[in-house]
C-alpha cells in the first residue's frame, strides 16, 4: 500500500514542482501606449493558459525602441508601427523579421461641453478650439498619422499653433480626458477602453484619409538568450486567435 502511494506522489510533486516554477518565469513586454489596456486582456490570458508572468513597460514607440537599442532588457516589443519593429531588426536587436499583428485606427475626441466633433475637420477652425493635442510625430505613429490627414486637408499650417503635443498617445489623451486640451486625436482603442468609454464624444476617421496605421511586433534576441522558450510562447501568443479576439474589441483591425 505505501509503495502504491509513493508512486502517485511522486509524479504529483514533480508536476506541482513543474508547476511552480512555471509561475516564476517572467518576461518584460515593451507596449506601445494606444495597446495599453488590450495589453492588460492579453496579460490576463496569457498568464492563464501558460502561468508565465509579464511585465509590461508602457511609452512611444520611438521612445521604447531607443530603450531596446541603448541595452533595455525587454523580451518583446509591441509597437504602433511597423518602421520601429523593422529598425530593430535591421539593426540586429530583433531575433526575427516583425510580424503585423493589427491595423489602428484613429479618432477625434473631446471631453469638453458643447464641443461635437465632426467628419469636416474644418471644425477645427471654430474660435471655440484654443488647443489641439496631438502625440509627438516623431516617435509616436499615432501622432504622424494625426499630422499627416492635417496636411492633406490643408488644415496643418492653420491650426498648428493650436497644437498640444503629448510624448505619447498616453499622455496625448489625458490632455484630452481631464480638459486641459478642447480636442485631439487618438486611438481607437483609447476611447474604448473601461477607462475612458463614455467620457466625451468622439468620431473615428477615415481610415483613407491618412496612412495605414500597421502596428508590428518582434521578438527580441535578449528574449530569446536570457528566456527563450516563454518570449517566443508570449510572441506566438499575439498572432493566435485568442489575441485577434481581444484586439477587434477594442477597435483594432485584423
Amino acid at each position: 500500500m505505501k509503495r502504491r502511494l509513493l508512486s502517485w506522489l511522486i509524479p504529483f510533486f514533480l508536476f506541482h514542482s513543474a508547476t511552480s516554477f512555471a509561475q516564476q518565469q517572467k518576461i518584460t513586454v515593451a507596449v506601445a501606449a494606444n495597446m495599453q489596456y488590450a495589453f492588460r486582456e492579453l496579460k490576463i490570458e496569457f498568464e492563464k493558459t501558460y502561468h508565465i508572468r509579464v511585465d509590461a513597460v508602457i511609452g512611444a514607440s520611438g521612445n521604447l525602441t531607443r530603450q531596446i537599442m541603448q541595452g533595455a532588457p525587454f523580451d518583446v516589443f509591441i509597437s504602433a508601427d511597423t518602421k520601429y519593429p523593422e529598425n530593430l531588426y535591421q539593426n540586429h536587436f530583433a531575433a526575427e523579421k516583425p510580424k503585423v499583428y493589427a491595423r489602428g485606427a484613429l479618432v477625434l475626441w473631446t471631453t469638453k461641453d458643447g464641443l461635437q466633433p465632426q467628419n469636416d475637420l474644418r471644425f477645427l477652425l471654430s474660435g471655440n478650439i484654443k488647443s489641439i493635442a496631438i502625440a509627438n510625430p516623431k516617435i509616436a505613429p499615432y501622432g504622424s498619422a494625426a499630422e499627416a490627414i492635417l496636411k492633406k486637408v490643408g488644415l496643418f499650417d492653420k491650426v498648428k499653433n493650436k497644437l498640444v503635443y503629448g510624448e505619447s498617445i498616453s499622455q496625448t489623451s489625458q490632455f484630452i480626458a481631464t480638459g486641459n486640451a478642447d480636442v485631439g486625436f487618438t486611438a481607437k482603442a483609447v476611447v474604448l477602453s473601461d477607462q475612458m468609454k463614455n467620457k466625451g464624444r468622439w468620431i473615428e476617421l477615415n481610415k483613407d484619409d491618412y496612412p495605414p496605421i500597421l502596428q508590428a511586433a518582434v521578438l527580441l534576441k535578449y528574449g530569446i538568450q536570457n528566456h527563450s522558450s516563454s518570449a517566443r510562447k508570449f510572441y506566438e501568443f499575439l498572432f493566435s486567435e485568442n489575441a485577434k479576439d481581444i484586439y477587434k474589441k477594442y477597435g483594432y483591425i485584423n
